[in-house]
């Protein structure tokens, strides 16, 4: 049986306006423009650091793909 590989759903729940520089580059990074927008991550280190840094403007739910 293979493991089923997890992933990270990411959805935008706050606006960038008066964040830091490197926050808005990070949302950029994970592909986030707007509120409300969903992206869905591979379950990474790189990823999970990626939220750490703007946790306070996301909402993330982990999903089996």
């Amino acid at each position: 049986m293979a493991a089923q590989k997890k992933s990270l759903q990411i959805t935008q729940t706050k606006s960038v306006i008066s964040e830091k520089q490197n926050q808005r580059d990070t949302l950029r990074s994970l592909g986030l423009r707007k509120i409300g927008q969903t992206v869905v991550r591979e379950d990474t280190p790189a990823n999970r650091g990626y939220v750490r840094t703007v946790a306070h403007l996301v909402k993330v739910e982990e999903i089996d793909a």
